[in-house]
């Protein structure tokens, strides 16, 4: 029983021994073999590799791009307005073997992209005023006026600023200059996030709010002035059309009168007792109300009509 046992043990054994000097570099990985610390062996790629077992330790690293991320920082720009500022960077391992003798791992890499970018960042923060920062060198004011912007009191013209696409550019450029000597290609230097420091931010708000106030009562004035314009020109309308109303009733009223004053006329000038006759009815009945009474003396020509019938 106790041979089997010995015979599997260093049956597991050879096998361990034989797989050891072999290792698999992944596909994104590549691979340094260093021996007691020293490299030697070129940059492997992906696919099977061998070593030397207990001499030899392989050391990965890693082939696609990476990220960085900074720690906000409080930076004054040029018109001395605080910031916090939040930066990350896109990098990756170009010169395994130089990245292994300068920085060794991913740890120490950020820890140099930390001094570089951290450092370049600030020059150019220091070096641009806010609005550079803040917006593209394509920017338009909003109505087409031109925006008054001011440094310690001097104006500054537009055409003297630039954007922040070319403030980063600037700053990739300077970046990666500093990057190759440890190995590191240094792909892309992008702004997160731009902020006011809490002092400053509470008076930001405030002019932000009483600026949209201001245009609110401009909107407001304008308005008004539109309303009072609509209604006036409605008011003229309206008496335009009132006394075009009028003339064309007082014209209707007027051939009417003249249609009747000439029907009267025909009427009177067949029969003058009949149309005397009729008219007086018609007179007794607009005069003499329902409960009324109508005081005469016996001579009166209103009377006349009454004293014949009787």
């Amino acid at each position: 029983m106790k041979k089997p046992m010995i015979l599997g043990i260093a049956i597991l054994l050879i096998l361990a021994f034989l797989q050891a000097p072999l290792f698999v570099v992944k596909e994104g990985e590549q691979a340094l073999v260093t021996q007691f610390g020293k490299p030697v062996s070129d940059v492997l790629g992906p696919g099977l590799h061998l070593k030397i077992p207990l001499i030899q330790e392989v050391h990965r690293f890693e082939k696609r791009i990476l990220k960085w991320d900074g720690d906000p920082n409080q930076i004054p720009t040029k018109d001395k307005r605080y910031i916090f500022l939040d930066t990350t960077a896109r990098w990756r391992i170009a010169d395994p073997l130089l990245f292994f003798k300068t920085v060794a791992t991913e740890r120490g890499a950020h820890s140099r992209l930390d001094d570089i970018i951290d450092s370049v960042v600030r020059d150019a923060v220091s070096g641009h005023l806010l609005v550079e920062l803040v917006r593209g060198k394509d920017y338009q004011a909003p109505g087409g006026q031109p925006e008054k912007i001011e440094l310690e009191g001097v104006p500054v013209s537009p055409e003297k600023l630039v954007g922040r696409e070319e403030i980063l550019n600037n700053i990739l450029e300077k970046a990666r200059a500093s990057t190759p000597e440890y190995g590191i290609e240094l792909i892309d230097v992008q702004i997160k996030r731009i902020n006011y420091v809490e002092q400053v931010r509470k008076r930001v708000y405030e002019r932000m709010i009483s600026e949209r106030k201001k245009v609110a009562a401009q909107f407001r004035s304008e308005g008004e002035g539109e309303k009072a314009d609509i209604l006036g020109q409605m008011e003229k309308e309206l008496k335009s059309i009132t006394s075009e109303a009028y003339r064309q009733a007082e014209e209707i009223r007027g051939q009417a009168d003249a249609e009747a004053a000439a029907i009267y006329a025909a009427a009177y000038g067949r029969d003058r007792g009949f149309y005397a006759f009729v008219r007086s009815l018609e007179s007794y009945r607009k005069a003499v109300g329902k409960n009324g009474r109508l005081v005469l003396t016996t001579d009166s020509d209103f009377y006349k009509y009454l004293q014949r019938s009787r």
